[in-house]
This record gives C-alpha cells, structure tokens and sequence, in this order.
C-alpha cells in the first residue's frame, strides 16, 4: 500500500500535512494508520497514553460517485428547493454545509434533509452535536435518473 500525499516517510520519521507544527514521539508503542472516508482536508491524531496512537487520514476521493447536474425533472418531481438540497448532500456534508451549498436557512436544510431522510433518499449520522447527511443508494440513482451507480 502506498502512502496518500499528504503522509510521507522520511526516515526516521514520518511526516504528515497538519493543521499545526507538532512532534508526536511514539516512545516504542507503534502508529497505527487508519485511513477513512469520512476524515476530510487533514489528517487527525488519536493519543491515549496506554494505546498505541492512531493517525486517522482522508482517503482519496476520487473514486466517490459524482452525481451530475440531474436535469428540471427532479425539480418537477420533488420541489426545486428540495431537489437543490438533494443535489447539495451529493458526496456527503453536515447541516451546516448543507444550508450554505443549498442557499437555504439551517432551519430549513434541517427540515428538508429529515423530509428526505424519511423518504429514504438521505442517510444522517450523529456524532455528539453534529450530523453528517449521506445519499442513500435510492437517493443517488434518483439523482442519476435512475440509472444504476458504475462500481468500479
């Protein structure tokens, strides 16, 4: 396996684009590296004095689906707020994100992803006070028209 850019090995020490300047000495208890979808922009570190520290990075995106510009249909079928709201979730994006992308109020992303959510077309996960709104599998192929996501 191979290392993504902003991980590099350069022996003895193994660097990694942080959003601050800081040394993590592993004092003989290894570095376990988990690479995740959900990690986005830099990687973060878990520390606990008593477990080997983990070095959570993002996984390259580029094989995520990409879902095109649907076409005034969508809009006709669901409403062109919430058919800008569904094209907003797209690869995934908190409550916040979703507002801003959409240009909707946070009152009203919220009220439009639960709407979705119970349709079967998002997927929300909390984690503490924040949220992460994906497609569902439904979701996405309403995006595509129906046609069937491309795995490759």
């Amino acid at each position: 396996a191979t290392l993504p850019p902003m991980i590099r090995w350069r022996a003895p020490v193994l660097e990694a684009d942080y959003p601050v300047d800081r040394d993590l000495y592993l004092d003989g208890r290894g570095l376990l590296l988990q690479p995740s979808f959900f990690c986005r922009g830099t990687p973060v570190v878990y520390r606990d004095p008593s477990l080997p520290p983990v070095l959570v990075y993002p996984v390259t995106h580029t094989g995520a689906p990409e879902f095109a510009e649907p076409g005034p249909w969508l809009g006709r079928l669901v409403g062109h707020t919430r058919s800008a709201v569904l094209q907003a979730i797209g690869n995934g994006c908190t409550t916040s994100e979703l507002a801003r992308r959409a240009g909707v109020s946070l009152a009203s992303a919220s009220q439009h992803a639960s709407v979705l959510r119970e349709a079967g077309l998002v997927l929300t996960l909390r984690h503490g006070s924040s949220v992460l709104h994906t497609l569902t599998p439904l979701g996405g192929s309403l995006l595509r028209g129906g046609a069937p996501l491309a795995m490759s």
